[in-house]
């Protein structure tokens, strides 16, 4: 007898309060035959239900509510069974299938999860899943600087500034979003380290084309993380300590009352960090007194501490008659950040710091089949105030020993501004944020959808500095900029779903206003400055399954960046300078690519995917490289470079044995460059075709992880965790071409390992884990040659109450 196959499809449409789904599939055999009058049954704890398979192949289950269920299919006294939970989503495939003998120890399962449905729709994306963060002593950006075309991007350790790397695109060309919402809207007191990992469902990276349901003027790319949604309780805390008196915390609960769907969420976090890790090499550098030059310094951080923490009140109604989800939060946040040295490690600094503070509210709402069926709407809302203050009045000069400098007479020296970065400063910079997400879709039948999608960002912002006279604080500059976005798309699938197509269309606009006081014939006058820009987007995605595990992925853009207020306005916090003057950047961007399996041959499971991309921009929005790295290049505008372009691959292959051994590899590179060849004149420009700065284009990544089960206690888990990354060495400044003494201004090569264990206590709910970043103590750099931590040792505790 043939082994068969069940293939299980379960299209789940939700109505109204009781999320009831219908559940359809197929049965056939190895040889692709039919195998009509094979049964299936469906059972729980108080459902069963069973069909038979009609002629076509087919059965249908209807009215099936959420939850975890026996599935099992007889055939000519074979049968196969498996427990699956129906999940809330709309669309979740499952296939079995038995190998050799058909008997049910040798039964083999493969999941098509949200993950790789995702992945095969077109777009050049990856789904990230975030459980092992919360097991293990890591941060949600160190998974995402091991998923493929990703490289995020320090200044250095715990609480220093990030941006991300999609693809050789950077900077605000990439944006953070949760559910959709700019992280941004919160401020540098809130980011990804802030949210338990425990609460994400999965984070999408969307690289280079954005659908329209997260239109913004991402030109790089999005980082959206989803969050745990539906009717659930359950409540956790991790506590995890480690070098260089690092200290984090994170604590969360849900409730959810299932008969009136009334939900409470709460969430917590504490994170505090010394950052007194040494740095050494030809970046750490001092000038003496005489004017010598004292290289290759190996010294410790001192002006480096870091303190956040925040909560997140939700509270709401789930899966009630009016709404499937509406919730009012709140979310605070406060941080502490010391400021050792500006842009470049040129000169440490004592005493200047920073405070961020944010208290933003958010409503969102949802609802399937609103007025119609197949309608569906959904709104995100935050408003509030943000505040930054930075503090800098410590006039005294200090060398990279944290010592006060010595003149040549032997008395202390002073900076010569009077302060440790230019003139002493309490600034305090005050925005008032509003963003707003909403979309309408329409499902015009299974194979078509149409959607629109609006979203506003508006900020206002005020300087105050409190060292400057009555007088100069009335000249302080002022700004507001917003933007707003609106799309539509079509959405359709042919030939059985095997090809799916996203077409797409944006609309952007941006107003920026800056009040500048001065004085005209003795009288105070606010001088207003207005920019206006709109422009036109579009774009396309698709992909075509040739087989069920082998998927084609076609996507293109004409996408658009505008500046963003900090750009605009300056954050002295940041080191950024201030450019009224910045234009929109645009990109032609284009992704092609394909992914195969996951194939499982007897005990052994692998899947491949490579995309290759271009990226042919204009007017480019870079932060200015300097070729004089000296004690002023403290800090840099954002300015329009031009005509650049990016071209490259990336590449990922996943293994593993057993559901033992897991192996993840992984490389990208990219190619970008100069692109504008004449200057006004006629004359060819230096930097023509010359490789940006300070963007590294090589990357190379290896993760192992060996599931050892019960070693310790009966029940018990042990995984044990090894991971190498890789970055090619590139160039902090221009280099047109490579001459003698341009190698001091080289990133080098860099090699960085890390291991670590977790061990799951046989109650599954108690998890202990160790890690070891940076093993052997390599060098690692980041944006403009800042010096990364070396080897650390991190342990983590994690306790779940309950989970019902």
């Amino acid at each position: 007898m043939r082994n068969y196959y069940l293939l299980i499809v379960l299209l789940l449409t939700v109505h109204h309060i009781n999320a009831q789904h219908k559940l359809n599939g197929w049965v056939y055999n190895d040889g692709g035959e039919i195998l009509s009058g094979a049964s299936v049954r469906i059972t729980n704890q108080s459902f069963s239900r069973q069909t038979t398979v009609n002629e076509s192949g087919e059965y249908v289950f209807t009215d099936i509510v959420a939850g975890s269920y026996e599935i099992t299919s007889s055939y000519q006294g074979k049968s196969v069974e498996y427990t699956v939970q129906i999940p809330e989503e709309k669309t979740f495939d499952i296939v079995f299938f038995t190998e050799q003998s058909g008997e049910l120890d040798e039964l083999t399962i493969q999941i098509e999860s949200v993950k790789s449905q995702k992945e095969k729709e077109g777009f050049a994306m990856n789904v990230v899943e975030t459980k092992e963060a919360s097991l293990r002593n890591i941060q949600t950006n160190d998974l995402l600087d091991r998923t493929v075309g990703v490289r995020v991007r320090q200044n250095g350790g715990l609480g220093s500034g990030v941006n991300y790397n999609l693809n050789g695109m950077s900077g605000n060309a990439v944006r953070v979003m949760i559910d959709g919402v700019p992280i941004s809207i919160f401020g540098s007191s809130f980011n990804l380290s802030s949210i338990p990992p425990a609460l994400i469902e999965r984070i999408e990276v969307y690289k280079g084309v954005l659908p329209a349901h997260l239109s913004d003027d991402a030109m790089g790319g999005i980082i959206n993380v989803v969050m745990k949604k539906g009717k659930y309780t359950n409540a956790n805390a991790s506590l995890s300590y480690g070098s260089f008196n690092t200290f984090q915390a994170n604590l969360f609960g849900n409730y959810s009352d299932e008969k009136s769907g009334l939900t409470f969420r709460f969430s917590g976090f504490y994170n505090y960090s010394d950052n007194d890790y040494e740095i050494w090499g030809k970046f750490v550098k001092q000038t003496l007194p005489n004017g010598q030059i004292e290289e290759n310094l190996r010294v410790k951080r001192f002006n480096d501490a870091y303190k956040s923490y925040g909560s997140r009140f939700e509270l709401g109604f789930v899966d009630v008659k009016w709404a499937d989800e509406f919730f009012i939060n709140y979310n605070g946040s406060y941080s502490y950040n010391e400021i050792q040295h500006g842009l470049y490690m040129t000169r440490p600094y004592k005493g200047r710091f920073s405070e961020s503070e944010a208290n933003i509210v958010n409503v969102n709402y949802a609802k399937k089949d609103i007025f119609i069926k197949g309608l569906t709407f959904r709104t995100n809302n935050q408003f509030g105030k943000r505040k930054t203050v930075v503090n800098d009045t410590v006039s005294w000069a200090y060398n990279w020993y944290g010592e006060k400098v010595v003149g040549i007479k032997g008395d202390y020296l002073k900076t010569p501004d009077g302060a440790q970065q230019g003139a002493p400063t309490i600034l305090h910079v005050n925005r008032n944020v509003l963003a707003s997400r909403s979309q309408l879709d329409y499902e015009i039948t299974d194979n078509h959808k149409v959607g629109v999608n609006y979203f506003l960002d508006k900020m206002k912002r005020t300087d105050d500095d409190l060292m400057k006279t009555d007088l100069q604080r009335q000249f302080i500059p002022s700004g507001k900029n917003s933007k707003q976005i609106l799309s539509a798309y079509y959405q359709a699938r042919f030939f059985e779903s095997r090809l799916k197509t996203n077409l797409f269309y944006k609309y952007y606009q941006q107003k920026t206003n800056k009040i500048d006081p001065a004085i005209q014939q003795g009288v105070i006058v606010q001088n207003q400055y207005e920019r206006d820009f709109n422009t036109n987007g579009y774009g396309f995605a698709g992909s075509y399954l040739i087989t069920d595990a082998v998927a084609l992925l076609f996507s293109a853009e004409k996408a658009v960046r505008m500046p963003t207020d900090n750009e605009i306005y300056g954050e002295p916090d940041l080191n950024i300078v201030s450019n009224f003057g910045l234009k929109p950047e645009e990109s032609n961007n284009i992704n092609l690519g394909f992914k195969i399996g996951p194939y499982q041959v007897a005990k052994h499971r692998f899947s491949l995917g490579a995309t290759g991309f271009i990226r042919d921009t204009k007017d480019k929005i870079m932060r200015r490289a300097t070729s004089n790295l000296n004690d002023a290049v403290e800090q840099a505008p954002f300015e329009n470079l031009g005509k650049t372009k990016s071209q490259g691959f990336e590449v990922e292959l996943k293994y593993d044995y057993n559901e033992k051994l897991f192996l993840i590899a992984q490389a990208s590179k990219f190619d970008s460059r100069y692109n504008v060849k004449y200057d006004n004149n006629g004359n060819v420009l230096s930097n023509y075709n010359v490789q940006l700065p300070n963007e590294p284009y090589l990357n190379a990544y290896v993760g192992l992880q060996y599931a050892a089960g019960e070693i310790i206690q009966k029940e018990s888990s042990l995984n044990i965790y090894y991971d190498f990354n890789f970055v090619d060495s590139f160039y902090g400044i221009w280099v047109p071409r490579v001459v003698k003494g341009v190698e001091a201004f080289e990133i080098p090569q860099q090699f960085v390992h890390n291991a670590g264990l977790s061990y799951t206590f046989p109650s599954k709910q108690f998890v202990l884990s160790f890690d070891m970043n940076n093993i052997f103590n390599a060098q690692a750099y980041d944006n403009f040659a800042v010096q990364k931590p070396g080897r650390a040792f991190y342990v983590k505790l994690n306790y779940s109450f309950f989970k019902l």
